[in-house]
């Protein structure tokens, strides 16, 4: 690769960033002006990540074919997309040997990254603005997706639909079944690989919500006022913060969210385990124990090594966000009103809960089976 992302700390505000570098360690200016405008906007640190990863990608692409990045006819995007399928990626570990490849969805995300940064490069003077206007075409939206809203006049059924992408078909919204949650929540773990399953199946935070807690966060006495805090019962506090482990909340606004008795009682197991380990010192709730760096806050690969092995074990996968549909899918089958499920999961849009709205498989078979009885109750 020509281009690549790094991780760099800001002179000017001592704060994690993210940047796109050649071979020779020289920054890209354009594609770290588009960055530095993320940073502006407040977008995550895991979103400026992951969008120079795919802005090094597009570059170093048009660099090794010949393409001018600033402008790129269709057919030069066209063979970008289709190169970030059919060109493997770096194995896993030195003992993986099987090749693996991007998926069409993977793809098409990479491809809206560099629609976004064409278009930012209009802006500034960078990119042609007959660049831009071929990255998307209008389309009438004749079935108009759940939670949308088409005007009083049908006028928002016009849309701009991308030109450049796979046809993917939805994947739908993975979630455990009563009988899967029930084996994860009984399975051996340590003290806090169980808290930490336990807090997402209770509270469906997410996993960089988990991951940023601090002790000041965990309300866990039935009142505490004297933290200054007036909500009454047992709560954890969900706050956006920069943590050394890049772990963020995705939401801007703070919120809290109750827990069980279950949850305060695993906690304290954990906290236990932790003195007994000798890694009580870190002000965050979840810490490495027993591979180095001892005592330092927990990973994002840390967890998704926790939950691999889960699956392993289990024999089906589990995977953070799944924790977090089936709390929510659970909230709603409980007849949770909306607006108390949306706060719960921290969503600004009520758009965004149309995922969650999902029917499970036993509500269906139900509805049909309901209406099977009653035809054959009235032969």
């Amino acid at each position: 690769m020509v281009f690549r992302a790094e991780r760099a700390i800001s002179a000017a505000t001592d704060q994690p960033a993210w940047v796109v570098i050649d071979e020779d360690y020289v920054l890209q200016p354009e594609a770290n002006s588009y960055l530095a405008a993320l940073r502006a906007r407040d977008r995550s640190v895991n979103t400026e990540r992951v969008y120079a990863g795919r802005i090094a990608l597009y570059l170093s692409y048009c660099r090794r074919t010949g393409v001018d990045w600033r402008a790129p006819s269709i057919e030069a995007l066209a063979g970008f997309l289709r190169s970030l399928v059919t060109e493997p990626l770096p194995p896993r570990g030195r003992h993986t040997t099987a090749a693996r490849y991007r998926s069409k969805a993977t793809a098409n995300a990479v491809m809206t990254v560099v629609s976004e940064l064409l278009r930012f490069g209009s802006a500034q003077g960078w990119v042609s603005p007959s660049v831009v206007n071929v990255l998307a075409e209008p389309k009438f939206l004749v079935h108009t997706p759940p939670g949308f809203t088409a005007g009083e006049e049908g006028q928002f059924r016009q849309i701009s639909a991308k030109t450049i992408k796979f046809a993917v078909p939805h994947g739908g919204f993975q979630w455990l079944s009563d009988d899967q949650l029930e084996r994860l929540i009984c399975a051996e773990m340590r003290p806090r690989d169980r808290f930490l399953v336990a807090l997402m199946v209770v509270t469906a935070m997410r996993i960089g919500e988990v991951l940023g807690l601090r002790r000041e966060d965990m309300h866990l006495l039935a009142r505490a006022q004297d933290l200054g805090c007036q909500v009454r019962g047992s709560h954890v506090h969900v706050r956006r913060r920069v943590n050394t482990n890049a772990a963020l909340a995705k939401s801007r606004y703070p919120r809290t969210i109750p827990v069980t008795d279950e949850v305060v009682e695993l906690y304290a197991n954990y906290q236990h385990d932790r003195y007994q380990t000798g890694t009580e010192d870190s002000d965050m709730v979840f810490v490495n124990q027993f591979r180095p760096p001892v005592g330092r806050p927990m990973t994002y690969s840390n967890a998704k090594d926790l939950f691999d092995r889960l699956s392993d074990r289990l024999g089906y996968q589990v995977r953070p966000h799944m924790l977090r549909h089936t709390a929510a899918n659970s909230w709603r089958r409980q007849g949770v009103p909306r607006d108390v499920l949306q706060e719960l999961l921290g969503h600004v849009s009520s758009s965004s809960m149309e995922p969650y709205f999902h029917p499970t498989d036993g509500e269906k078979r139900q509805a049909v089976e309901k209406v099977a009885a009653r035809r054959g109750g009235g032969q």
